[in-house]
């Protein structure tokens, strides 16, 4: 077991922190209106009253794009996770199905299903997880009976207070990276590095959300506004709603 440095930190980050901006730029880019109205309840928006067409374009962007970010860093700190645990343990990617990463510690063999935070997933996607690890833990008895498998749902960020799951253990925020990388502040020593290059990467989207803005506020106008410029919500409502076999 070795000590990660902030050097090795830092260089990992500035070497995929790229493509995290870059996908979110690109998702942002060939996102289509229609896409993007049949994603959220009209109705909701009706009763926000919003009567201006970009503010109710911007209303919807900013939702879809929030939930494709805490996609993409979540996949970008699954990466930093592996690549923690393989300096510090000598982990790596696991190949079994819904385990992201494995480790040992003498006779203990981690296993662990990264997430971005604790409210990741419903009663279903919570006991697929478990399922998962069963079949994960049975794998590894078959090639060492002796070896204990500690199964573990790691999250970024957050605190559980009760970590303890009745077959799997759930660690959040600081607990979580203090397993993988040995250290009570390795959660706080990973912050500065993520800013490599953020300005100016954060200055080229919003360059790009502008058009996007324009373009769909433009579309949007055209297509479910009147003359008068009131917003057209029975025909948006049938845009998303109406049945083609009525």
């Amino acid at each position: 077991m070795a000590a990660i440095s902030d050097s090795r930190i830092t260089n990992w980050v500035e070497n995929n922190i790229g493509s995290f901006h870059e996908k979110r730029l690109e998702r942002l880019e060939r996102l289509k209106l229609d896409a993007l109205l049949l994603r959220k309840n009209p109705y909701l928006f009706k009763t926000k009253h919003i009567t201006v067409a970009s503010d109710l374009i911007r209303f919807l962007l900013d939702a879809y794009l929030s939930s494709q970010e805490e996609t993409l860093f979540g996949d970008f700190l699954e990466g930093l996770a592996i690549f923690v645990a393989e300096k510090v343990y000598r982990g790596q990617k696991s190949a079994a199905t819904g385990v992201d990463l494995e480790f040992s510690i003498g006779k203990d063999r981690y296993i662990i299903s990264i997430k971005s935070g604790p409210n990741w997933g419903n009663s279903s996607q919570i006991r697929k997880m478990k399922e998962n690890f069963v079949k994960a833990a049975r794998l590894i008895r078959q090639g060492d009976r002796t070896t204990n498998v500690i199964a573990i749902n790691g999250c970024c960020y957050g605190r559980e207070n009760q970590p303890d799951k009745g077959g799997y253990y759930k660690y959040c925020g600081q607990e979580f990276w203090q397993l993988i990388s040995k250290e009570a502040d390795f959660y706080t020593r990973i912050i500065e590095p993520l800013g490599h290059n953020a300005k100016q990467r954060n200055q080229d989207f919003a360059a790009q959300y502008g058009k996007v803005i324009n373009r769909m506020s433009m579309e949007f106008s055209t297509r479910f506004c009147r003359a008068d410029g009131s917003i057209d919500w029975p025909k948006l409502v049938a845009f998303g709603s109406e049945s083609k076999h009525a």
